[in-house]
């Protein structure tokens, strides 16, 4: 009974991990936004902490390989430019990371980065990886991204856990990790930080 009245308290804290399915891009429409970044291959990962307790909100990870997508599972962000086709986003031109780390940035929230450079190999396994996951449960996006990242050589020693602060102390004792935080402090709701993201977005392309 602890156990499950455990879960049930994480899972309600993870409240916001969870978002309205998006329709599936078509691959004619995932393959005309197709971006590589040209710097290394690297996973980026993700953490909305909580200003006030400093707890994780949600989770994520950015895949720079033969394509740079972010898999948001059971993200909540979404803008017209941004295909989305199993809880993975494409696109992902630097404008578009922006938008992204913006939108979640807020006076509530804000985004701690982890990245690390990764070998080519790697890079494509987590793609790959992410890309055939399908779609996450709310309030799962730790639980997910952990299990995509263990699967990676030199990434086994992270373990699942429901708590995106957690998974986030895990990622930062790996070798090679750089960390830096973004703070906005914009409106507390992340619906508004979407509309205002998605407005910038959209006159960078027009």
């Amino acid at each position: 009974m602890r156990k499950l009245l455990c879960l049930g308290a994480a899972l309600l804290a993870l409240a916001g991990c969870a978002a309205p399915q998006q329709p599936n891009a078509d691959a004619a429409t995932l393959a005309q936004v197709a971006y590589r970044h040209p710097g290394p291959p690297k996973l980026t990962l993700y953490t909305m902490i909580n200003n006030r307790t400093g707890r994780g909100g949600h989770t994520s990870l950015m895949i720079n390989a033969s394509e740079r997508v972010i898999f948001d599972p059971a993200g909540s962000f979404y803008a017209p430019v941004v295909p989305e086709r199993n809880d993975v986003l494409y696109g992902i031109t630097p404008a578009v990371e922006k938008a992204y780390r913006g939108s979640h940035a807020r006076s509530t929230f804000h985004v701690m980065v982890q990245e690390v450079e990764v070998t080519p190999e790697q890079a494509q396994q987590a793609y790959q990886l992410a890309v055939t996951n399908g779609r996450v449960p709310g309030a799962f996006c730790a639980q997910a991204t952990a299990a995509i990242l263990q699967q990676i050589p030199g990434f086994e020693s992270v373990e699942r856990t429901f708590y995106p602060e957690k998974l986030a102390e895990q990622f930062a004792t790996l070798p090679g990790v750089r960390t830096t935080r973004y703070y906005e402090d914009d409106s507390a709701d992340l619906k508004d930080g979407i509309v205002r993201s998605n407005a910038e977005l959209a006159a960078t392309v027009n």
